[in-house]
């Protein structure tokens, strides 16, 4: 029985992971200055390594 409410507070750790993220990145690209940027990728960099920082045009 254990097993099933591990599973399940494991899937909400990452579905808010990845929704945090998903808000970051928006963050990030609407950054002007590049201290708040910087600040925010540190952050993105927290939460997970491996993510990519999205390209602003």
């Amino acid at each position: 029985m254990g097993f099933t409410i591990e599973r399940k507070r494991e899937i909400h750790r990452r579905r808010h992971r990845k929704a945090k993220i998903a808000k970051l990145k928006a963050k990030y690209l609407a950054a002007t200055n590049k201290a708040e940027k910087e600040k925010i990728a540190a952050k993105i960099k927290r939460l997970s390594f491996y993510v990519e920082l999205p390209t602003g045009k």
